[in-house]
């Protein structure tokens, strides 16, 4: 980091990098913990170092937990995670607080809510379950089908990120970015079966550790601060996504 922060002159840092996703961190948790808060800790302090006065972290409605409060907002208590990469996530948020109380740099730390669209991980459920349905293989439903998600196409994340970039109005916020909107999982592979044009093989599973019940994005603070407004709705994103998807 701290050659190539020498070599080049950054006006802001988008953090973005870590390990992903809930289960996985259920394995390896000292992996996720070396890449997600120590590399945090080593991106601020390269931006510490050379004078980088706008920093915009990447974090995850995982960190809610078992919130009782729908929809989630900012200042719901973080206190109850339950798994590593939410910890993770906390910890990230901690160490962008303390960098921008010590050294002035602004902070803008973006919570993510199920971010989906072309490019999507392909071990991420949608991106998953149509590659399976295409194949005509069968989907693992994990638990009664229920669970809801607070689904976020790419394409609005990118516009809160960039908004973020310019936010200059306080030292530290942090701020959701989601769709505002809730889908059940079975309302979700409904909408990719009829998209693809295929039938679905459900595979009925015990609900996961670490996943919990329902995320959803309060986001009247981002319309605030970052005139956020998500213009894709669930629908016209998993058409998209699949367009993109058979190309």
């Amino acid at each position: 980091m701290r050659e190539l922060f020498a070599r080049r002159r950054f006006d802001a840092v988008v953090h973005l990098a870590a390990r992903a996703g809930v289960r996985p961190s259920l394995e390896d948790p000292l992996a996720y913990e070396a890449t997600n808060v120590r590399g945090t800790y080593a991106l601020l302090e390269a931006a510490r170092r050379f004078g980088v006065r706008q920093f915009v972290f990447g974090s995850s409605s995982s960190v809610y937990g078992l919130n009782a409060r729908v929809p989630f907002s900012e200042d719901d208590p973080v206190s109850r995670p339950i798994s590593p990469y939410a910890a993770t996530k906390i910890a990230g948020e901690a160490a962008c607080q303390v960098y921008s109380h010590l050294y002035g740099m602004r902070a803008v730390c973006l919570r993510f809510f199920t971010v989906y669209g072309a490019r999507q991980r392909p071990d991420l459920a949608i991106h998953k379950f149509a590659r399976l349905i295409e194949a005509g293989r069968p989907v693992p439903l994990f638990g009664d089908g229920r669970t809801k998600r607070d689904y976020t196409y790419i394409d609005d994340i990118i516009a809160g990120v960039v908004a973020a970039l310019g936010y200059e109005a306080s030292a530290f916020e942090i701020i959701n970015l989601g769709e505002s909107a809730t889908v059940e999982l079975r309302r979700l592979v409904e909408l990719l079966v009829q998209a693809l044009g295929k039938r679905a093989i459900i595979e009925p599973q015990p609900a996961q550790p670490g996943d919990v019940p329902i995320t959803c994005a309060n986001i009247e603070k981002a319309r605030r601060l970052l005139g956020y407004d998500p213009q894709t709705p669930i629908e016209a994103g998993i058409e998209k996504f699949v367009a993109w998807f058979k190309s």
